[in-house]
């Protein structure tokens, strides 16, 4: 199901300031002031201690409550949010959860849940709040139950069967969340969000006509907003359709977090008409590092039209960025430089989808340091095996709940890969960052990890071109590898993402690419024994 769509319930309007007396507005301002500044004693004391007064505001409560969750007073924290609650709408602990995941406090909404929960055992609202942080935390069996009873108290609630289709489709039981989604559709036919998550599901697994179809129902009754249009824009790249694709993909900057650039100094489509020349085009990173080493394809065709290219993106590529043909300038960290346009590297596919540049520059449009690569050259010159290096898992991102579900689909423990250490003739190298790289003693074969002298993408790149090929999930590793021109097979999940297309074992991103996908929800059996042959194959011509 989109992410989009499954974000934080909607603002309760009871807690919404509304005709409140002055001196509780100016308390609750300096409230929530002394939160953004990170002193809840000090948001505690400015809003007063609570009181029965009925005529006292929700948001200040909230706002208290808030503070007590903070500093871990769950007791007192449950009081306030009960109180802040109307009886109608979300419950106030909805609104807390973003919150609670940016600061990687998920796990602590449970007991403060508990808590909530006793206090009012038979609303159903408490019930989908806590089933919400459930399914993040992956406790499937635990969150269904819960929305099962939610829906007994309230059979037909929207919000619970939205819910417990994200639950079905979480852990692969797609026809079931379809069904779900169907019926919320047939049963109101003005919901374009019904619609829209049946979509998704179905783009998702592939079945791109019937994806689209609903999409051409959906797009007319919401035309203008941003989630739907946006999830329209990756089925249309998924199906291989760029040039609307990219197009639609631009309603994402009506969503928070795109970016906080002026969309009038946006970069238009490259046409003939459009003078670059001497012109400052401020690149920009916008999501993960996948993606801007993915789009630094298209730098070179940038600087071709006279463009003076400058980037501002993450340290960690900034060596990388720096030796991309046609870069003027890398920027990481301070103050937003001059410009005449900005464009995010999402967005650079958009600008060139009319012009023979629509792919960016071919591949190896990135390199290695060459001082770096020697180095490793030196150091594995006396390993005559066939070089695998291997990538099991992603960046799990506990503060990003998208990221966070996507990760545990597209990530496999190091154990499952267990059979290719029985592979003649192959050294097997680690490329593994963070925690997912203390599985190592879990492989059954010899691993080589020189990953913690690897502090940067930089210091990865050059081990990687000499290396003979890339076995990784889908992550940024896969772009790297691809970008540098290497061999890479990718392994990946049943409800692939729409960059690699549908239906293929090849991708027009890197030539030297082949796709393994997973021929069943959750299962990478026969990925890592299709895996093995294809490299025992390469073994046997290296």
């Amino acid at each position: 199901m989109s992410a989009s769509l499954d974000g934080p319930a909607p603002e309760d309007p009871a807690l919404t300031p509304g005709e409140e007396q002055p001196a509780s507005a100016s308390r609750l301002a300096g409230a929530q002031d002394a939160l953004a500044r990170g002193n809840p004693e000090e948001a505690l004391a400015i809003a007063g201690a609570s009181t029965d007064d009925t005529t006292e505001i929700p948001a200040l409560r909230y706002v208290r409550a808030r503070a007590l969750f903070h500093l871990h007073r769950y007791a007192e924290c449950a009081e306030e949010l009960e109180k802040a609650s109307a009886n109608v709408g979300p419950h106030a602990i909805a609104l807390l959860l973003g919150e609670a995941v940016s600061m990687r406090r998920r796990d602590d909404l449970l007991p403060l849940l508990g808590i909530c929960r006793r206090r009012k055992p038979d609303d159903a609202r408490l019930m989908d709040a806590e089933a919400t942080v459930l399914i993040q935390l992956a406790r499937f069996d635990a969150a269904e139950l819960l929305l099962r009873q939610s829906l007994h108290r309230r059979p037909g609630n929207r919000g619970t069967l939205n819910l417990l289709a994200l639950l079905l489709t979480e852990t692969g039981r797609f026809e079931s969340a379809l069904s779900i989604m169907n019926d919320l559709r047939e049963s109101d036919l003005q919901d374009w969000e019904a619609i829209c998550n049946m979509a998704c599901i179905l783009s998702s697994l592939g079945r791109m006509a019937e994806a689209a179809n609903l999409y051409r129902q959906a797009v007319p009754m919401a035309p203008k907003d941003p989630r739907l249009r946006l999830n329209h824009s990756i089925t249309m790249l998924k199906s291989g359709r760029m040039a609307q694709g990219w197009a639609e993909h631009e309603w994402r900057f009506g969503l928070p977090g795109h970016t906080s650039m002026p969309l009038d100094r946006l970069l238009p489509n490259i046409s003939p008409s459009l003078d670059l020349k001497g012109k400052r085009v401020l690149v920009t990173q916008e999501e993960g590092l996948g993606d801007t080493l993915m789009y630094l394809r298209y730098i070179p065709p940038l600087a071709r039209t006279g463009a003076i290219v400058h980037i501002w993106g993450t340290e960690t590529l900034a060596a990388i960025c720096g030796r991309v043909a046609g870069v003027a300038e890398v920027q990481f960290g301070g103050e937003t430089p001059e410009y005449d346009y900005h464009c995010p590297f999402i967005s650079l596919p958009r600008a060139f989808s009319g012009t023979p540049d629509a792919m960016g520059a071919p591949v190896p449009y990135l390199s290695a340091d060459r001082r770096k690569a020697e180095m490793w050259r030196q150091r594995l010159h006396d390993d005559r095996g066939f070089r695998i290096g291997l990538v099991w898992a992603g960046a799990a991102r506990p503060e990003d709940t998208a990221a966070l579900m996507v990760d545990r689909q597209r990530s496999m423990p190091l154990s499952a890969l267990a059979p290719l250490a029985d592979i003649e003739g192959a050294s097997f190298y680690s490329l593994q960052k963070d925690r997912p790289a203390e599985q190592i003693p879990d492989f059954p074969g010899e691993l080589i990890n020189v990953m913690p002298e690897c502090h940067t993408m930089d210091d990865t790149a050059a081990l990687m071109v000499n290396l003979d090929i890339i076995v990784s999930v889908d992550t940024s590793a896969v772009h790297l590898a691809g970008g540098l021109g290497k061999p890479v097979i990718m392994m990946d999940r049943v409800n692939n993402c729409w960059r690699w297309l549908h239906g293929r074992e090849d991708t027009p991103w890197y030539p030297q690419m082949t796709i393994v996908r997973q021929t069943r929800f959750g299962d990478w059996s026969d990925v890592v024994e299709r895996v093995k042959q294809r490299l025992e194959d390469a073994v046997s011509a290296h």
